[in-house]
C-alpha cells in the first residue's frame, strides 16, 4: 500500500534533485576552521595524559577521534574548493602540504601525545600563512 501511494505521489511532484553546498561556492574560506579543531585535537590529547581516570580518558579520545575527522573535513574543503591550478603553480609543494597535514589529522586519531598535535597545527599554520598570501 505504501510503495503504491508513494508510486503516486512520485507522478504528481516528482522528487528534487538536491546539490551540495559547492555546488555554488560561496566564497567564505579560512584555514581558522581546520586550526580551531586541530586546537581542540591537541587540548584533548593533553587531557587525556593528565587524567587517570578512565572513563574520562575514553571520552576525550572519542571527541579527539571527532575532530581530527573535522580537521581533515575541513582541509579537503579548502584543498578542493579554495585552490586553483594558478595557487599550485604559485606553491608547487600545495599539494603536499595537504597531503601531510591531512595525514597527520589522520595520526591524530591513533595518537594521545600532544606532540603529534602541534605537528599538526604547525601543518595547518603553514597552509593558513600560503592561504592568506593567495588573498593578497
Amino acid at each position: 500500500m505504501i510503495s503504491r501511494l508513494l508510486v503516486a505521489l512520485d507522478r504528481v511532484s516528482p522528487p528534487v534533485r538536491a546539490s551540495a553546498h559547492c555546488d555554488l561556492p560561496c566564497g567564505v574560506y579560512d584555514p581558522a576552521q581546520a586550526r580551531i579543531e586541530a586546537d581542540s585535537v591537541k587540548a584533548l590529547q593533553q587531557k587525556f595524559q593528565d587524567s587517570d581516570d578512565p572513563i574520562f580518558r575514553q571520552r576525550a579520545v572519542q571527541i579527539k577521534e571527532q575532530r581530527a575527522d573535522l580537521v581533515k573535513h575541513h582541509l579537503w574543503v579548502l584543498w578542493t574548493d579554495y585552490f586553483k591550478p594558478n595557487h599550485l603553480e604559485a606553491y608547487p609543494d600545495l599539494h603536499d602540504k595537504f597531503w601531510t597535514a591531512t595525514k597527520l589529522a589522520g595520526d591524530a586519531k591513533r595518537s594521545v601525545d600532544p606532540a603529534q598535535g602541534q605537528q599538526l597545527l604547525d601543518a595547518i599554520a603553514e597552509i593558513d600563512r600560503i592561504f592568506w598570501e593567495t588573498k593578497k
